[in-house]
């Protein structure tokens, strides 16, 4: 483990810490990189909004992964800019978008959505690379699993729009 593995968290309260975990573990179940649960739980447990730099020191992460993570946050509706601490910094501070459906909303929007639309080329083309095959039971049997999938993305493109309705509710 690297040394800033190492100091990873150093700066964090035992409180800050659970919170911070808590969002790890959640992002790591989406396959979302540690460093995006990691700035969410810390902006989402302080009480006032924290710039990159602040991000930077307390996690212990690279500013380029603060920066990148931040942006990711940021298309996602999961973190907004916010007002400064008052002192007449010019840096930008960050708070977390904390209402469900937006959060939400905003993973179906950049995650999963442009999943489905990529994925409706591609069962396109597996159809007519499954069509090809020259062994009659082979190709019917990769035709049924091509159908299959196309049944999967239709679904998911109707249960996406219900999904995101009903965590607004």
């Amino acid at each position: 483990m690297s040394a800033a593995a190492d100091d990873s968290g150093d700066d964090l309260d035992p409180l800050e810490r659970q919170v911070v975990g808590f969002f790890v573990d959640g992002v790591r179940v989406l396959g979302l990189p540690r460093s995006i649960g990691e700035i969410y739980g810390l902006l989402f447990i302080s009480r006032d909004p924290l710039a990159l730099d602040d991000l930077v020191r307390r996690l212990g992460i690279s500013k380029g992964s603060a920066s990148q993570g931040l942006r990711m946050l940021k298309s996602l509706g999961a973190v907004r800019e916010a007002g400064g601490n008052g002192n007449g910094e010019r840096r930008t501070y960050y708070e977390p978008a904390v209402e469900l459906k937006r959060l939400a909303g905003g993973f179906i929007r950049e995650q999963i959505r442009p999943h489905l639309d990529s994925g409706k080329s591609r069962v396109r083309q597996l159809a007519e690379t499954a069509g090809a095959v020259e062994d009659p039971d082979q190709r019917k049997f990769l035709s049924e699993r091509v159908e299959r999938l196309e049944q999967w993305m239709r679904s998911g493109g109707r249960v996406l729009p219900l999904l995101q309705k009903i965590l607004g509710q």
